[in-house]
């Protein structure tokens, strides 16, 4: 269940609610306030927030929800849920970890003994070399905010307007027309993008436009946009 899906609820019985910030695809970052609002709401039904933070670390204004200006300082029926996938380039490692409320996380350390989910060794050890070293994070998150920055002046004096789009690793364009118009249209300049509607009906005039190609990749889709 999405955040702004919650005032709609009523008294529905809820048992857990599922955050993303900054968001995929839009790239929309949930200032602490929201967040908290979620929480609170949660708290007084009882269900649990699991927050997935995976580009937590390619904003500098996004929140975790186990901030203490959104927890009020108090981790109960909270999870974050973090890949380094993004942080530290370990896309196929599999590495990746949850934290939070401890009762929660015990619960799913018992559930992990019995599903297989045991993390190898060697990804184990990469994961610990990687969480000592904030520098190559630090350059991963510099490196993706010059990629946003070219890459939307380029889209936006091409006539596309940016929604959200405020971190993470995507733009979220609209030319306010079909999406796969929009993809036919980008295709045939050189720029590939994924449609909207890839991720559901409120995406039915967007594309999602990536950020991981190279700086050099980047700077040939920017060219291409001007057509």
């Amino acid at each position: 269940m999405r955040s702004d899906s919650t005032a709609a609820l009523g008294p529905q019985r809820v048992a857990l609610v599922w955050l993303n910030s900054p968001s995929n695809p839009t790239g929309q970052v949930l200032p602490p306030e929201h967040l908290r609002k979620v929480v609170d709401w949660a708290r007084e039904r009882g269900a649990v927030v699991a927050s997935d933070e995976c580009y937590l670390s390619l904003s500098d204004g996004a929140h975790s929800v186990l901030h203490p200006d959104v927890c009020g300082g108090s981790h109960e029926g909270l999870l974050a849920v973090h890949s380094m996938s993004k942080s530290s380039n370990l896309a196929g490692y599999r590495a990746g970890f949850v934290t939070g409320d401890p009762r929660l996380v015990a619960d799913l350390l018992e559930v992990r003994k019995h599903a297989g989910m045991i993390v190898p060794r060697p990804v184990q050890a990469a994961m610990e070399a990687a969480a000592s070293d904030d520098t190559h994070v630090a350059g991963q998150a510099q490196a993706y905010a010059r990629r946003r920055h070219r890459l939307r002046a380029a889209l936006e004096s091409a006539g596309y307007r940016i929604d959200h789009s405020e971190a993470g690793l995507y733009l979220w364009a609209t030319a306010e027309e079909p999406c796969r118009a929009t993809v036919r249209r980008l295709a045939e300049a050189g720029v590939l993008v994924a449609p909207g509607d890839f991720y559901g009906p409120a995406g039915a005039q967007h594309v999602r436009v990536g950020l991981t190609a190279t700086d050099e990749r980047i700077e040939a889709a920017a060219d291409r946009l001007k057509g």
